[in-house]
């Protein structure tokens, strides 16, 4: 529990990712993404349930190693490209719910394509949540100028270039740019009120915990060489 409040852990992991084949059982330093999550559980006392939430059994195999639960196999319909956070997340709650005979009082979601969390993120997700009376937090992390949406472009029909938006006709600097930020994945924690009653994960009072510092995120191939990079330069200062 964290102050009184139950905690339901939940990693998402699918089998049916396209970008990078079985990405979740990929390694970074040895050790698979799935498997990285959990390790970061397993560092966190205060968590009252982690589990896993997978279509593939390979992923639940391995999940279990590492110290998640895969009380359920995630039905066919929530295992698409294009299924939310949230559908994913209210049937976890859900499935658990009902197998435990009790309810969870906040839902933390560790994505395993996010393997440079560490377990200090995670509790101070949750103590955010918790001390400033949120209904959700995300981790996020600055967004490099080079990405700032006022330096973006669209290409038109004919071939046009035109800006995003046509405030960015305005800038000469970066310096004039206000800094922007994008969720990381590194943790989310949610409220069951959040997540059941006002049906979402980014509730009417969400806060950022932002994070510092280079992160991987893993979408491609790319990514798991950047995340590896990052984990032996962190390996080597030791």
């Amino acid at each position: 529990m964290f102050e009184g409040r139950r905690v339901l852990v939940v990693v998402p992991a699918r089998g049916g990712s396209q970008g990078v084949k079985l990405k979740n059982l990929r390694e970074v330093g040895g050790v698979s993404l799935v498997g990285r999550a959990g390790d970061v559980v397993k560092a966190l006392d205060f968590v009252d349930r982690a589990i896993v939430s997978t279509d593939h059994p390979e992923i639940a195999r391995v999940a279990k190693q590492h110290g998640l639960d895969a009380p359920f196999m995630r039905p066919e319909d929530l295992s698409g490209p294009i299924v939310s956070d949230w559908q994913v997340l209210t049937h976890a709650l859900r499935e658990v719910e009902k197998r435990d005979g009790l309810t969870y009082d906040i839902l933390v979601m560790l994505q395993p394509t996010s393997p440079s969390r560490t377990p200090e993120h995670v509790r101070a997700t949750v103590d955010k949540l918790v001390k400033g009376g949120f209904d959700a937090v995300w981790t996020v992390s600055e967004t490099d100028s080079k990405g700032h949406p006022l330096k973006q472009f669209r290409i038109g029909p004919n071939g046009s270039l035109d800006y995003y938006d046509p405030a960015g006709a305005k800038i000469i600097a970066r310096q004039q740019l206000q800094p922007v930020y994008h969720r990381n994945g590194v943790a989310y924690a949610i409220t069951r009120s959040c997540l059941l009653d006002q049906g979402t994960i980014y509730g009417a009072k969400t806060g950022a915990l932002l994070i510092e510092g280079e992160l991987a995120n893993i979408d491609t191939e790319l990514d798991l060489i950047w995340a590896n990079f990052l984990f032996d330069r962190e390996r080597s200062k030791a």
